[in-house]
């Protein structure tokens, strides 16, 4: 009796069967509308993030630089490259949270069911990043570069990559993948592993199982669980946030990658890796809270159960 009590204060059962193709469709369209609105709210952010990477000395501060900015060009300028971020966090979105839930449920159920989950959870993780970034890489490249030069190098997606197209080919949109993995992937590892710990932790302080909280109390400890994870994820990745802005914004044509890194790295030594570290922490622990909340309250929509506590 008290099993079906705490069973009916959960989150509604919907029709979508566990870890069936709806399920996972699903999650991917959850990963669109928690990574595309989130990522493109934060522009402002990561427009002066990315242009104080390349040159310290564009700006003497965040708001600084948003005054300065909107005194020459308006709201538009502060939102200036929203739409490569628009459309290239969206496809990551996809891939980042559909993948991960095909992987953590076939290398946790499937392939390796005895394994230690937080293994299952690096690996799920590790193997959805490398496939998301692939979607990812072409609009980062053309984000970076519109944000990072001035003047700008483009004033819209379209022009961008007509651009970076006409003078390098496709491979231009790609000179950046291999830092990108190396950003990207140990951010998603920490990002998710650090989440479902976290929530799994939460769960066990408060002293009851997720299924007797509410909905809208475990979208609550998703939220927790999500800034947590997220200061985590800004700190480990952003050595090399910082690389893939330098190297989309200084890259010589032609130059290999390693000879490009070691070039830049020369100029900027081990302390610059961590320019713009405060806003990147402010950041990415928003975004990632608010993300959580948006994909665990889509499935909770649903009637599909909360990420992580189980």
């Amino acid at each position: 009796m008290a099993a079906t009590k705490m069973q009916g204060r959960g989150p509604p059962k919907g029709n979508i069967e566990l870890f069936s193709p709806t399920y996972f469709a699903a999650c991917a369209l959850g990963g669109i509308l928690s990574c595309g609105p989130t990522h493109t709210a934060v522009t402002p952010l990561d427009l002066v993030k990315c242009r104080r990477q390349v040159d310290p000395n564009t700006y003497t501060s965040n708001f600084s630089a948003w005054r300065s900015i909107f005194a020459k060009e308006g709201l538009r300028g502060v939102f200036f490259g929203w739409a490569p971020t628009a459309v290239g966090y969206s496809c990551q979105g996809a891939g980042k949270y559909g993948f991960y839930e095909v992987f953590k449920y076939y290398y946790g159920e499937k392939l390796f069911p005895n394994a230690n989950k937080t293994v299952v959870y690096l690996g799920a993780s590790a193997s959805a990043e490398f496939l998301a970034d692939i979607a990812l890489c072409p609009f980062e490249a053309v984000k970076v570069r519109m944000q990072t030069t001035l003047p700008p190098y483009a004033n819209s997606l379209r022009e961008g990559w007509t651009k970076v197209t006409a003078k390098e080919g496709l491979g231009g949109l790609y000179k950046g993948l291999y830092p990108l993995w190396g950003r990207q992937i140990p951010y998603t590892m920490v990002k998710f592993a650090t989440f479902e710990k976290t929530v799994d932790q939460i769960y066990k302080t408060l002293g009851k199982p997720k299924e007797s909280y509410n909905a809208l109390q475990q979208t609550g400890v998703s939220f927790l669980g999500g800034y947590i994870a997220g200061v985590g994820c800004a700190v480990i990745s952003h050595p090399a946030d910082v690389m893939v802005s330098k190297l989309n914004a200084d890259r010589q044509p032609g130059e290999s990658g390693g000879k490009a890194m070691s070039r830049i790295y020369g100029n900027i030594g081990f302390r610059g890796l961590w320019n713009g570290l405060p806003v990147r922490i402010a950041m990415i622990g928003t975004l990632t809270a608010f993300q959580w909340l948006i994909y665990d309250s889509f499935k909770v929509s649903l009637g599909l159960p909360t990420t992580g506590g189980h």
